[in-house]
């Protein structure tokens, strides 16, 4: 808990609390983002443009916390260039099936379904969750040196 940074916290939380509700209020969409990513090649004009549009916001508003957060006192997470190619691929493929076999991603079901006191979200996080702890624990005990 060494890097436990409330405010910050706090801050990307209303910030995300805010964009999931404005595309909901306005539009009637979830901000799921494996959804809005997912329908994005088969939208329609209007369709694409919001999508388009709420994925690049979320592309530059990392990008601004990269070149800007240290500014505010926020540090944005150091990318490891270590990282083997291969595993990430792989993890990218993993990721993407869960989604599908989740029906959804922890934006949707975390943030979204949980607000509309959804119990398929509520079970949904909980999987999501375990999942990552299991997932950190084997990696990083397990097979942290592992080629």
């Amino acid at each position: 808990m060494s890097s436990f940074t409330p405010v910050s916290a706090l801050l990307g939380g209303l910030l995300i609390g805010a964009g999931a509700s404005w595309l909901l209020l306005s539009l009637g969409r979830i901000a799921g983002i494996s959804g809005v990513i997912g329908a994005l090649p088969f939208s329609r004009r209007m369709e694409f443009a919001w999508r388009a549009l709420f994925l690049l916001g979320l592309v530059t508003g990392a990008g601004l916390l990269y070149r800007y957060g240290s500014t505010f006192g926020v540090q944005a997470p150091l990318s490891r260039i270590d990282f083997p190619a291969w595993k990430l691929i792989v993890s990218g493929l993993l990721v993407g099936y869960g989604t599908a076999l989740g029906s959804g991603c922890t934006s949707g079901h975390g943030v979204c379904g949980l607000a509309r006191r959804s119990p398929r979200s509520l079970v949904a996080t909980v999987i999501f969750l375990l999942t990552g702890i299991v997932t950190a624990s084997v990696l990083r005990h397990w097979l942290e040196n592992w080629p």
